[in-house]
């Protein structure tokens, strides 16, 4: 049995033409009849390394009697020179999430994945708190089951005031070991409250995990790094996802 969980996350491949460029994570969004991917938008263009893919590839499951089996999707991220993933922007700047449509009829018909929705963002009158345990879902260094083709998940906690935009950006803090290519994961939190615990999906999406943070006056003899992350906030979806 496959934890649903599992399901919702893509390891994403990037690549100028044929030449692959760098791995990164990402998951599936959902919003009425429209699939989204979800990621860091500097996986898509990050323009202070230089780094301009013009396309990408997500592996996916495609026998629900054989997880072993799997095929590449391609996507490209320009089209007439103007790029296909949308990305969001506020009053302190560009926000480090992208999302890009999936065309569905696209897909495999035996394609098998799971994907979050509006439901999984939280309401008005949820609340976390500081130290709430969270999973960061993704393919750190690009590491994973290459059998089953399955992400692995690190353990994180919410590190700063949820909800409160930490030093004015649009992210939270976590604590948590992470590593190049968790970036575009999904920062999910256990649903334990019925009904919604009997879901098929019983976790909230909190956050897309962005970048490690550090200090620059840390001493690099000396001092061991923060471990802290950012997660922006996954309610920027609901703007990216519109029509």
């Amino acid at each position: 049995m496959i934890e649903s969980i599992l399901l919702t996350a893509a390891r994403i491949s990037t690549f100028h033409g044929t030449q692959l460029i760098t791995n990164a994570s990402g998951f599936f969004f959902a919003r009425g009849e429209r699939l989204f991917l979800v990621t860091s938008r500097h996986v898509m263009h990050d323009e202070p390394s230089g780094h301009a893919p013009d396309r990408i590839e997500i592996e996916l499951h495609i026998d629900a009697e054989n997880m072993a089996r799997s095929t590449g999707f391609s996507m490209l991220l320009y089209k007439d020179g103007r790029s296909m993933w949308r990305q969001g922007i506020d009053a302190s700047g560009e926000i480090d999430v992208a999302a890009i449509e999936i065309e569905r009829t696209a897909l495999p018909d035996s394609v098998i994945y799971n994907a979050f929705t509006p439901n999984h963002l939280l309401g008005e009158f949820d609340q976390v708190e500081v130290g709430t345990s969270l999973v960061v879902v993704g393919f750190p260094l690009g590491f994973h089951d290459t059998l089953h083709h399955m992400p692995v998940v690190r353990q994180a906690t919410v590190a700063s005031s949820f909800g409160l935009r930490f030093q004015g950006e649009g992210y939270f803090l976590t604590d948590a070991r992470t590593h190049r290519g968790t970036s575009g994961a999904p920062v999910v939190m256990r649903i334990t409250d019925p009904p919604r615990s009997n879901d098929v999906l019983p976790w909230m999406l909190l956050g897309v995990h962005s970048a490690r943070l550090d200090v620059g006056t840390r001493d690099l003899v000396l001092d061991e790094a923060l471990g802290l992350n950012c997660a922006w906030y996954a309610d920027i979806l609901m703007t990216l996802t519109e029509n």
